[in-house]
C-alpha cells in the first residue's frame, strides 16, 4: 500500500510540474496523427468503435513519444492507405497522397520535439516556432515536388513514368550525397 501511495504522491508532484510548451508540443502530435489517421482512413470505416481505435492510437504518441508508439501510429496510418487503395478502391489522389506524407513527417518531427522537452522545461516560444518553420519548409519543399514530378510524368505518355521514375531516383541519390556530406562535416 505505501508503494501505491508513493506512486501516486510522484504522479500529483510530476503533474503539477507540467508546463504549456511541452504540453502543446503533445496536443500537436496528438492533432496531426488523428488529422492523419483520418485523411488516410477510407470513410466506411470512421464508424463510433473505428474512431475510438484512432483516438487512441493518436493519444498513444503523444503520451508516449519517447517509445514505440510514434512508429506503431505511423504504420496504422499507412496501413489505412493500404486498405483504403486496396480494399475499398479508393483511387489514388495527389492531395491525399502529399496531405498523408506531410502530416506523417509532422508527427514524426514533433514527436522528436517532445521527446527532448521534459515535461516541466521552460521553454523560449522561438525555439518551438523555429523547429515548426523548418518542419514547414520540408513539407513544402516535398509538396512541390512532388507536384513537379507528377506533371512531368504527364508528358510523354508511357515514357513519362520512366522519366519520373529515373528524376526520383536521381533525387534519391542527390539527398543520400548531401546527408553523407552533411555527416562528415560535423
Amino acid at each position: 500500500m505505501d508503494g501505491v501511495t508513493e506512486r501516486v504522491r510522484a504522479l500529483r508532484y510530476a503533474v503539477t510540474r507540467v508546463t504549456l510548451a511541452p504540453l502543446l508540443v503533445r496536443f500537436g502530435i496528438f492533432v496531426v496523427v488523428l488529422a492523419g489517421l483520418l485523411v488516410a482512413y477510407p470513410v466506411q470505416l470512421l464508424r463510433p468503435r473505428g474512431l475510438l481505435a484512432l483516438l487512441v492510437v493518436a493519444v498513444l504518441p503523444a503520451v508516449a513519444p519517447r517509445r514505440v508508439w510514434p512508429t506503431f501510429a505511423a504504420l496504422v496510418t499507412v496501413g489505412g492507405w493500404l486498405v483504403a487503395e486496396t480494399g475499398f478502391d479508393r483511387p489514388v489522389a495527389l492531395w491525399r497522397l502529399i496531405a498523408v506524407a506531410s502530416l506523417l513527417y509532422l508527427s514524426h518531427t514533433l514527436c522528436a520535439l517532445a521527446a527532448l522537452l521534459p515535461h516541466d522545461a521552460v521553454v523560449d516560444p522561438d525555439l518551438v516556432s523555429r523547429w515548426l518553420t523548418r518542419a514547414g519548409g520540408v513539407v513544402l519543399a516535398g509538396a512541390v515536388l512532388a507536384v513537379l514530378l507528377t506533371a512531368v510524368g504527364r508528358f510523354g505518355g508511357d515514357r513519362g513514368f520512366q522519366t519520373v521514375t529515373v528524376a526520383g531516383l536521381f533525387v534519391a541519390v542527390a539527398l543520400s550525397a548531401l546527408l553523407g556530406w552533411l555527416l562528415r562535416r560535423r
